[in-house]
C-alpha cells in the first residue's frame, strides 16, 4: 500500500504540472545537426579577432549570479515568453567569449562582495569586508588604511579623460560600487553614523563621503542610499513620516546639497524618482546623481513603476549621457539584488533580478557597437542555490520535482538551497511543500541547514565578454585579471605601449556610423 500510495502521489505531482511537449522538429536528427552547423559557421568568424582599441568599456556585475543562477534565469526568461525555457538565450549567452573566474578572497575560501569587488575593479585580491585597499589592510582597523589604498579602473578611465558612471540596484555606497571609488577597511561604514568613534578620530572617512571626495565629478551615479547622504534625523523626501528612512550622518553634512551646489554651472542634475529621471534630456545633462531610495532599490517584482526606475531604464539614461564624450566612457552596472534574493532564500526574486539585468545588457548592446565597446558580464561570487530533481522539459523553474522523497515521502521543489531561512520542520519533519504556495514571490525555498541568511558559494563564476580584446578573457582566470584586460583594451592604466605601437592603424572612429550600425545588427541577429 505504501509503495502504491507513493506511486499515485508521484503521478499526481508529475501530472499536475503544466508542461509543453518538446517540438516535433526536435525528433529529427537534422534539426540538431543543422543547428550545430549554424553555430559552427558563426564560431569560425571569431578567428578574426577584434583587436580594436576599446573606446568604451562596460562591466555588468550580477552580484551572486553563479552559473546555476544564470541557467535558471535563462529558463525563466523563456518561460516568461511562453516557451519551455531551456533552449532560450540570455543576451549574455550570445557573447562569443566565456571564461571562469576564481573568486576567493585573500583570507577567505568562500568570498564576500567587498573583497571580490576590489579584485575585479582594482585588479588586486583583497581581504573580505574591505574595499579599495590591499590585503595588507585589516577589516575594521582604521590605522591599516593609509598606504594600502589601491585605485580602480573607474579612476584609470577618469584620469584618461573618459566619462565614468556607476549604476546599481543597491545603495550606491554598497560593497560593489564602493570599490570603484572608496578606500575603506569596513564595507559597512556607509555613513559616519555607521562608524565607531575610534575610526572617526583616527581620520577614516565613511564611504558616502568618499563617493563625492575621492574621484571628483563622477559623471553618472544612480542607485539607492539617500539616508547616508543627509544629517541625522532629516526626514526622507519620499517617506517623510517613516523615521527608519531618516538621514544617518553625524557630521551634519548634506552631501546631496553639496553636490547640487557644485554642479550649478555644469549641467548637473539630481533626481530621486523615475518620473524626473525619464523627463531628462540626456543631451542636456553632463552630470547626474540619481538616488531613488533611502536604502537599496526594491526588487523588480515589487518595484513601484511610478517612482522607481528599472535597471534597464537607468542603464539607458547613463549610456546616453556618457557616450557624448568623444574619448569614450567606463560604466559599472550592478544587478545587486540577485544576491539579496538568494540571501533571503527568495529564489523567485533573485531570478527575476537576473532577468532584468539581462534586459539591461540587451539595451546597452543596442546603444553601443561591438567594434569600439568592450562589454564584460560576470559575477562576484555564487550562492548555495541549486535546481534539480529530474524535472521534465518545460517544468516551471519554480515548480515541483516529478517525484517525492523516498525517505520522507513528501514532494519537493526543484529549487533548493544548501542553507538558509527556508529550513522548516512541521511536527518534527520537513514541511510538505504541497500545502503552501511555493510559486509566490517571497516563498522561501527549502534549505538543508537552518540559517537566518543563506550564504555565498565558493565555486568559480562565469565571465562573458564581447568587443575589442574580449578574447583575452578565456580559460580559468583569477578574478583580479578582469580589470587589467579591460584597461588593456581601452589603453588606460598601466598597459599603453601597444596603443602607441598601433596608433597608426585604423580605429573605430574611422568606421562610418552606417557600417558600425550594420555590424551591430548582424551581431544581434546571429
Amino acid at each position: 500500500m505504501k509503495v502504491a500510495a507513493l506511486f499515485i502521489l508521484g503521478c499526481l505531482v508529475w501530472g499536475g504540472m503544466a508542461k509543453p511537449e518538446f517540438p516535433e522538429s526536435e525528433k529529427d536528427p537534422d534539426f540538431w545537426k543543422e543547428w550545430a552547423q549554424r553555430t559552427l559557421k558563426n564560431a569560425l568568424t571569431l578567428q578574426d579577432l577584434n583587436r580594436n582599441i576599446a573606446k568604451n568599456i562596460i562591466l555588468f556585475l550580477g552580484d551572486g549570479m553563479g552559473v546555476p543562477t544564470v541557467t535558471a534565469a535563462r529558463i525563466l526568461k523563456g518561460q516568461m515568453s511562453g516557451h519551455s525555457g531551456e533552449e532560450t538565450q540570455l543576451e549574455m549567452d550570445k557573447f562569443p567569449f566565456v571564461a571562469l573566474s576564481k573568486t576567493y578572497n585573500t583570507n577567505a575560501q568562500v568570498p564576500d562582495s567587498a573583497g571580490t569587488a576590489t579584485a575585479y575593479l582594482c585588479g588586486v585580491k583583497a581581504n573580505e569586508g574591505t574595499v579599495g585597499v590591499s590585503a595588507a589592510a585589516v577589516r575594521s582597523q582604521c590605522n591599516t588604511t593609509r598606504g594600502n589604498e589601491v585605485s580602480s579602473i573607474l579612476k584609470w578611465a577618469k584620469d584618461a579623460g573618459k566619462s565614468v558612471g556607476i549604476v546599481t540596484t543597491t545603495r550606491v555606497n554598497h560593497a560593489t560600487p564602493s570599490a570603484a571609488y572608496a578606500h575603506c577597511v569596513d564595507r559597512d561604514w556607509y555613513s559616519d553614523g555607521d562608524m565607531p568613534t575610534e575610526a572617526l578620530q583616527s581620520g577614516c572617512k565613511d564611504i558616502a563621503r568618499q563617493l563625492f571626495e575621492n574621484i571628483p565629478n563622477i559623471d553618472v551615479i544612480m542607485g539607492g542610499g539617500r539616508r547616508s547622504m543627509y544629517p541625522r534625523n532629516t526626514p526622507d523626501v519620499e517617506y517623510p513620516g517613516d523615521k527608519k528612512h531618516n538621514g544617518t550622518r553625524k557630521d551634519g553634512r548634506n552631501l546631496v546639497g553639496e553636490w547640487t551646489d557644485s554642479m550649478k554651472d555644469k549641467k548637473g542634475y539630481y533626481v530621486w524618482n523615475r518620473k524626473d529621471l525619464l523627463a531628462l534630456n540626456p543631451n542636456n545633462v553632463d552630470y547626474l546623481l540619481g538616488l531613488f531610495e533611502p536604502g537599496d532599490l526594491p526588487y523588480e517584482l515589487e518595484r513601484n513603476k511610478e517612482t522607481d526606475p528599472s535597471l534597464t531604464e537607468m542603464v539607458d539614461v547613463a549610456i546616453k549621457i556618457l557616450k557624448k564624450n568623444e574619448r569614450g566612457f567606463y560604466l559599472l552596472v550592478e544587478g545587486g539584488r540577485i544576491d539579496h534574493g538568494h540571501h533571503e532564500g527568495k529564489a523567485k526574486q533573485a531570478l527575476h533580478e537576473a532577468v532584468e539585468m539581462d534586459r539591461a545588457i540587451t539595451r546597452a548592446g543596442l546603444l553601443t557597437s561591438i567594434y569600439d565597446t568592450l562589454t564584460v558580464v560576470t559575477a562576484d561570487h555564487s550562492h548555495v542555490f541549486s535546481f534539480g530533481g529530474y524535472t521534465q522539459r518545460g517544468n516551471s523553474i519554480f515548480g515541483l520535482a516529478p517525484m517525492v522523497s523516498d525517505i520522507d515521502q513528501k514532494p519537493f521543489t526543484s529549487i533548493l538551497y544548501g542553507n538558509g531561512p527556508g529550513f522548516k520542520l512541521v511536527n518534527g519533519t520537513r514541511e510538505n511543500v504541497s500545502t503552501v504556495d511555493y510559486a509566490q514571490n517571497n516563498y522561501l525555498a527549502q534549505s538543508a541547514v537552518p540559517l537566518s541568511m543563506e550564504t555565498h558559494g565558493g565555486e568559480d563564476v562565469a565571465i562573458f565578454s564581447k568587443g575589442p580584446m574580449a578574447h583575452l578573457l578565456h580559460g580559468v582566470q583569477e578574478q583580479h585579471y578582469i580589470p587589467h584586460v579591460m584597461a588593456y583594451a581601452a589603453c588606460i592604466g598601466q598597459n599603453k605601449d601597444h596603443c602607441r605601437a598601433n596608433s597608426g592603424s585604423p580605429s573605430l572612429s574611422h568606421i562610418s556610423p552606417t557600417l558600425a550600425f550594420l555590424l551591430s545588427v548582424k551581431w544581434l541577429l546571429c
